[in-house]
């Protein structure tokens, strides 16, 4: 449990300088994009983090629960066919994206390059999954936080630099906010591929055990595979969501400029400031994921039930106090983006997206570690039905609008936390209230 809270501190201490180092790169996006080049900046990037997520194949989900739930003597053997199958993955990766990629639509209005800059991730991301799931069943949390930390510096230096001392016009200006952020990944692979190397070395000098080929790739498929559909889900309904609310917005009314332009206030602004403090769900979520596949593997329900206690209170603390500030301080706040009273308005609205969305991040941790991955898909395709529909339905009225946006948004990430947490409590066996535990704490 040492180990656990360490790594903790280690992850939310860097990712709360890199969550406000991230609030500088927005600023200095803002300022230089506009609000409609913001717009179109926030509307390709759930595209990017598609491809970012069939590059990983959740390897360092999957590489991370097979090492915690493993001796060190077999680690060794382990990361050798976890990187002959990333090697495979990656080569027929990379030649199916290169050949369709020139034919994706959503890049036609973007500057031509980007489609190449986002082609020079794949390698990068997917070797770069295999080094952060060791470092994560290891529990050695420093090298991930480094690495958060490290992208997020490098971002805002090349951002700072070239926008300070270079002009660009408005087609360039977006160019070079996605080409900072893939640089960015670049420096990060260096930095994880470099310290995996190191690491490995010594490895090869313990004495090691074999496992079959056949069953690694067995283990980690059954991680990577569900974990990557899940992922892939997400990620597809955040590639669409945005036309999907700048179209009920179009309906309802607004001209597409207009739409945009709230679209880029929505997710540039007010999500950008919502989201600051899920460095701390985020940061549970990387440990816990580890921490949780090894007790569980080990049936230690009690332990369960406590870290279940224990990560419950901690984002109910630190998620109530954030969205207070965020209600009442939104005006100060979104005005160091925009002088927008709008964006305040959505960032007050959405108080129950943020709160619910700090607990379904350490929740889905949870799920992977106790072989759950088949429910946690399911609550999110409901979830994201109800929220897809509701969007459509209220922000097409023109009496709705934004406000009918953020309606399906709040209630998709209500929905999803309590089916989460549900589930959980029936797996581990604890009451929903948590004032008793049930027969699970008695089967070891």
């Amino acid at each position: 449990m040492a180990i656990y809270y360490k790594g903790i501190f280690f992850l939310a201490a860097s990712a709360f300088l890199g969550e406000g180092i991230e609030v500088l790169v927005n600023m200095i996006l803002a300022r230089e994009l506009g609000s409609h080049g913001l717009g179109l900046y926030m509307s390709i990037l759930p595209s990017i983090f598609l491809i970012v997520l069939l590059s990983s194949f959740e390897l360092q989900v999957s590489i991370s629960k097979f090492i915690a739930e493993r001796e060190e003597r077999y680690h060794r053997n382990i990361l050798y066919h976890a990187l002959t199958i990333t090697i495979v993955f990656t080569s027929i990766l990379f030649l199916v994206t290169a050949a369709v990629i020139p034919f994706i639509p959503v890049f036609n209005t973007y500057h031509p390059y980007i489609r190449w800059f986002v082609l020079i991730l794949i390698p990068v991301i997917s070797f770069t999954s295999v080094a952060r799931g060791y470092f994560m069943g290891m529990q050695q949390m420093g090298k991930i936080a480094v690495s958060n930390f490290l992208r997020k510096i490098i971002q805002l230096g090349m951002l700072f630099i070239l926008f300070r001392f270079f002009s660009f016009d408005a087609e360039s200006s977006l160019l070079i906010a996605v080409g900072t952020l893939i640089g960015s990944e670049i420096v990060v692979f260096f930095y994880l591929i470099y310290s995996f190397i190191i690491q490995f070395q010594q490895l090869k000098r313990q004495p090691f055990s074999n496992i079959n080929k056949k069953v690694v790739r067995k283990n980690l498929m059954a991680v990577s595979i569900p974990t990557t559909g899940l992922r892939l889900f997400s990620a597809v309904t955040g590639a669409i969501q945005p036309f999907i609310i700048k179209a009920a917005l179009v309906h309802s009314g607004m001209t597409d400029a207009l739409a945009t332009e709230q679209f880029g206030m929505l997710m540039g602004v007010a999500v950008s400031i919502g989201f600051f403090p899920a460095f701390i769900a985020h940061s549970l979520m990387i440990v816990l994921i580890p921490a949780v596949s090894k007790t569980y593997s080990q049936k230690d329900y009690p332990t369960l039930q406590k870290m279940l206690q224990q990560v419950m209170k901690l984002t109910l603390l630190y998620g109530v106090a954030a969205v207070t500030i965020f209600y009442f301080f939104a005006p100060q706040l979104t005005s160091l983006f925009f002088k927008s009273e709008t964006s305040a308005v959505f960032l007050q609205l959405l108080w129950p997206f943020f709160l619910f969305h700090f607990f379904i991040m350490p929740l889905q941790a949870f799920l992977i570690g106790v072989d759950l991955l088949k429910e946690a898909f399911i609550h999110i395709i409901w979830s994201t039905i109800i929220s897809f529909a509701l969007i459509l339905w209220l922000g097409s009225s023109p009496e709705w609008q934004m406000n009918g946006v953020i309606i399906g948004m709040n209630t998709g990430a209500v929905l999803l936390a309590l089916m989460h947490y549900l589930t959980i409590c029936k797996k581990i066996g604890v009451s929903v209230l948590m004032k008793g535990v049930m027969s699970k704490a008695t089967e070891r």
